[in-house]
This record gives structure tokens, sequence and C-alpha cells, in this order.
């Protein structure tokens, strides 16, 4: 199986999906853990709901291997993604709760890391990388808009509920300040949904090494708190809540390519 799934569009927006991938090869399923055979950190569905995004225009690559594999939105050396903030490395042994993934003594080795890393991390960066450079070569400029969700409460994280729609720019070094601004009072002033921006969610490693306005490529992460679109408890899609952000996130994306082309 290809480590991801690629659709190339023509418009200047490049979708990033890189967490809703459930697939584990079996030599490493075989020494999972119950907590981590559940894969309970997975963007669940998040594939499914960005279905619309080809209508739009945009390319789109999603990940197929589950990010116990590897995860693709953390530096390949597992360096903390924010200072005084520990984050999972790039081959992670905990869940979020804190629960082993791997059985006692069957952990990945240095040397099996930097094998997943060859065969799962650096062809989905590639391929951001070079799709970013074609757009931005055709267009004049590029955007990435790095979708996620995540259980709305996760005490080893974060306190109490997250907001819906957590918007991550790296502090606005990933994208000017006045588009992210936009698109967090789109949000805000229809009343809807709670939003923040650089809160507990401000980019991952994708945003991070992606996101370049100097060089007229904008970085966007959208972190959505699952309750948004999911029957949590069950982790089911639940449809009607899924087209609503479905409708909602299109029009971000589409005020983010106005935004660009202004």
């Amino acid at each position: 199986m290809q480590s991801y799934r690629f659709h190339r569009g023509p418009q200047p927006l490049l979708i990033s999906v890189p967490h809703a991938g459930t697939s584990v090869p079996e030599e490493i399923a075989q020494r999972f853990t119950a907590a981590g055979r559940a894969l309970p950190d997975t963007d669940w569905y998040v594939d499914r709901l960005y279905d619309f995004a080809a209508g739009l225009g945009a390319s789109i690559v999603t990940a197929t291997y589950s990010r116990y594999v590897v995860d693709l939105n953390r530096s390949p050396d597992s360096a903390a993604l924010y200072v005084a903030s520990p984050t999972s490395p790039v081959c992670a042994l905990q869940t979020f709760d804190g629960e082993s993934i791997y059985r006692s003594g069957a952990e990945p080795d240095a040397a099996e890391v930097a094998d997943r890393i060859e065969r799962y991390w650096h062809p989905y960066h590639q391929c951001i990388a070079e799709e970013l450079w074609r757009i931005r070569s055709e267009h004049g400029h590029a955007l990435l808009w790095d979708a996620h969700s995540i259980a709305s409460r996760v005490p080893e994280l974060f306190d109490g509920e997250l907001p819906e729609f957590n918007f991550g720019t790296r502090d606005h070094a990933a994208c000017p300040e006045h588009v992210s601004q936009a698109l967090l009072h789109s949000i805000l002033e229809e009343g809807q949904h709670s939003a923040v921006l650089n809160g507990r969610f401000k980019g991952g490693y994708v945003t991070l090494a992606y996101g370049r306005p100097a060089d007229r490529i904008w970085a966007m992460q959208l972190e959505l708190a699952q309750r948004t679109y999911m029957d949590e408890p069950v982790r089911a899609w639940e449809p009607g809540r899924a087209a609503a952000a479905a409708a909602r996130i299109s029009s971000l994306l589409e005020r983010f390519m106005k935004l660009a082309s202004d």
C-alpha cells in the first residue's frame, strides 16, 4: 500500500490530512497493546469530512497509515513542537491518555524508527513540498491547509473542553495575521461555534516547515473538536453535524483563497 493518496486540483490550495489513516502493518500491529490497537488518537473521518474539497479545485494529500506507525506532523528528529510543552515523538510510544502503545519490550528501536521515517514520512513530505512548489510556480502563491481533529476533552493535553475551531499559524509565522484573523472572525461572527487562534494548538511540524509568507506560501492548521462533526462517545460519523461542519470549512477555504488573490 502506498503511504498516501493524492489528488491534484487546479486551484492554488493544497490540503494535507496526515492523521486520518488507520492502516498498521501486521508486523507492527502484533506488538501493540489493546490500547494501541484501538488507535484512539486517530483524526477520525477527517478525510471523509473534506470530501467536498476536490470540488473546490484543491489538491489533497491524505495519509493511509496510522500516526502510530509514524507521525507525519512531527519533526523526524522528534523535536518538541512547542517550548515548555511536551509533544509525542515521531514514533509515539504512548496514547494521548498516557497508555502504552506497545507491549513491554516491543517498542521500536532507533533503526526501526529511521526505517519508518524513510518508508512513510519522507514520501508524504516530498509530495507536499513538490506540490507546493508546483502551485507556487503556476499561480505565484501557494496555500497549505493542514486538516486535523481531536477529542473535545483530553485531560493529559489541555484543561476542560477544547473550542470547536482551533486555528494555528505558529503565532503568525506561517500565515499573515490579517488572514488568520479574518478566518477566525468569520466563525465567531456566525455565533454558532467557539473558535480560537493560536491557542493550545498553534500548528504542528507541517505548518512550521512549509509556511513561508515571505515566499508567498501561507500555511494554516485547523484542529476541529470532534464533537463538531461526530458522535464522540461512540466515535461515529454524524451526518447532520458533518454536513454543517463541511459547509463551514468550505466557506473558510474559499475565503482563504480569496484573501491570497487580493
